[in-house]
């Protein structure tokens, strides 16, 4: 066993920023499940939004951010995003990081959908999120930080006074180790690989949501999933993400004669909230027609665009032709971990940062480019609270008593992608979600929240957590009726203004006991 101050779990940029920060008073171990480069983060194309130059003010990245959110967003969180954005950026400078610039030298900006002002800051044109990444690794060399690579949190370890004191992990190998820490952070990502088309890591499966809700963390608005409009589709198949970017640089969405589908369907037309632009092209290929993103507008694409270049002609693609085939994907998840500003879950000593937290900034549908500085802020919000948090008297291991599982039984992963992909994806209906909801039940969800996986294989666990997360989703989604941002509902396809707040969708771990035994009794008397 392993004792520690802090433990990161994750290796995105939120995992990065909050070690980084933690480490300059305290000492900190951060553990990926693989390697450190791989990460949401690190794939991201798009940039990171702040309101820097002379045109734009924080007071319009606010609006925009609200706007985009559907007016779900806790304010709160969204002025410290937005107040903090010209902060973060030049805390990056200031440390050596390379953004693009213009011909005189200054940074260059880019428009992205939804947005107001040019405020997007992008570095090697479609490679943000690598070159931040890099240079956020860079900074680890020399820091008091350790990591640990190819380990994979299986378990949180809680004490006896219900406080986080530690993990579980297991290696490739399947080598069991428990590391205790005064203070664990979760910075594990959304779950954007429980599903069929997605253009996430395939590491990124929601691990730390059900982690955390085991432990007894509350979730919340598990509903509001934004699945981005634009994902190459080559032979059924979502094979990388073409950025939003090239939209901002002039591109739009036509059928395969060349008709534009957004013209008439909203004033910011291929610019409109991501939402919109996703269901829009999948009622396209819902009814047999392709959809294209022209880009024959877009002089230098190559240059312009290295990353989606380079992704196109490794699939085929001909970029001389101008047309690009998409389909939308889950992309980012806007619910997660119920936390406040600085972090903190409903369990004493559990934090939680990045995609897999909620503290509501995003609302029900993300702002393009506010999730990389999402991270570097709330990062170091986090940061700040571990680093001159005083040392931590840790409780004995809270014991749980043994329970029977069903866990051989469950389904491939393959197979619930799929079930998550047709019920809880692009458009929901009540029905659908009901079957969804009675597929994950089938397989006695409630005997996997118990906390304890002794015994069990990585494979096993990374299942079990999977139908956790797909059952919070179907029972968020099917209690939101009404339609906003992320969650669309065609049973119900209008915002309901008047009822909206009271839909929200925060669970804890005995609720879903609760609920599915209560049903399973309902079920037994109607028999």
């Amino acid at each position: 066993m392993v004792k520690t101050e802090v433990i990161v779990i994750g290796s995105g940029i939120a995992a990065l920023k909050t070690a980084l920060v933690a480490s300059e008073h305290k000492h900190v171990i951060l553990i990926t499940k693989s390697k450190i480069r791989h990460s949401n983060s690190y794939l991201a194309q798009g940039g990171i939004a702040a309101a820097i130059s002379d045109q734009d003010e924080v007071s319009l990245h606010k609006k925009d951010t609200l706007a985009a959110g559907q007016r779900y967003n806790k304010v709160e969180a969204v002025e410290k995003l937005v107040e903090e954005a010209p902060l973060a950026i030049a805390e990056l400078l200031q440390s050596g990081m390379q953004f693009d610039r213009d011909h005189d030298g200054s940074l260059m900006l880019g428009l992205e959908g939804a947005h107001s002002e040019r405020r997007i800051l992008h570095s090697h044109g479609d490679g943000t999120g690598k070159y931040i990444m890099e240079h956020l690794i860079g900074c680890l060399n020399g820091s008091k930080i350790q990591v640990i690579e190819n380990e994979a949190a299986v378990e949180l370890v809680v004490g006896e006074d219900d406080s986080c004191i530690g993990i579980k992990t297991l290696d490739r190998s399947g080598k069991l180790a428990v590391y205790h820490a005064e203070h664990t952070v979760l910075a594990t990502g959304g779950c954007g690989s429980l599903y069929q088309i997605t253009s996430n890591s395939q590491t990124v499966s929601g691990d730390g949501i059900a982690l955390a809700f085991k432990a007894g963390a509350k979730v919340r608005d598990m509903e509001f999933i934004q699945f981005h409009p634009t994902l190459l589709f080559m032979n059924d198949k979502a094979e990388g993400l073409v950025s939003e970017a090239v939209r901002g640089d002039g591109a739009i969405l036509v059928t395969e004669n060349g008709s534009p589908i957004m013209q008439d369907i909203h004033h910011l037309k291929d610019l409109a909230p991501r939402h919109i632009v996703a269901q829009t092209i999948f009622s396209y290929l819902q009814s047999g027609e392709k959809v294209f993103l022209d880009i024959s507008m877009i002089k230098d694409f190559k240059k312009r665009f290295p990353t989606v270049s380079s992704l196109c002609e490794k699939n085929g693609v001909d970029l001389q032709l101008g047309k690009i085939p998409v389909a939308p994907g889950n992309h980012f998840l806007m619910g997660g971990i119920e936390v406040d500003e600085s972090g903190r879950t409903s369990v004493p000593s559990l934090y939680a940062v990045g995609e897999v937290a909620c503290t509501g900034v995003h609302g029900a549908s993300r702002l393009a480019s506010n999730s990389l500085l999402e991270g570097l802020v709330f990062g170091r919000a986090l940061g700040d609270l571990l680093a001159n948090l005083p040392a931590r008297e840790l409780p004995a291991e809270k014991e749980y008593p043994k329970v029977s599982c069903h866990i051989a039984s469950l389904p491939d992963i393959s197979d619930l992608q799929e079930k998550l992909m047709s019920e809880a994806g692009i458009v929901r209906t009540e029905a659908g979600l009901i079957r969804l909801k009675g597929y994950l039940e089938a397989f006695h969800i409630e005997s996997l929240l118990h906390p304890d996986v002794t015994g069990r294989s990585l494979t096993e666990i990374t299942k079990a957590n999977a139908m956790i997360v797909a059952w919070l989703i179907a029972e968020s989604a099917l209690t939101r009726t009404e339609s906003r941002g992320g969650h669309f509902r065609s049973d119900y396809p209008s915002e309901d203004d008047s009822s909206w707040l009271e839909n929200s969708v925060i669970l804890a771990c005995e609720d879903v006991k609760n609920r599915v035994k209560g049903r399973r009794q309902y079920e037994h008397i109607e028999a």
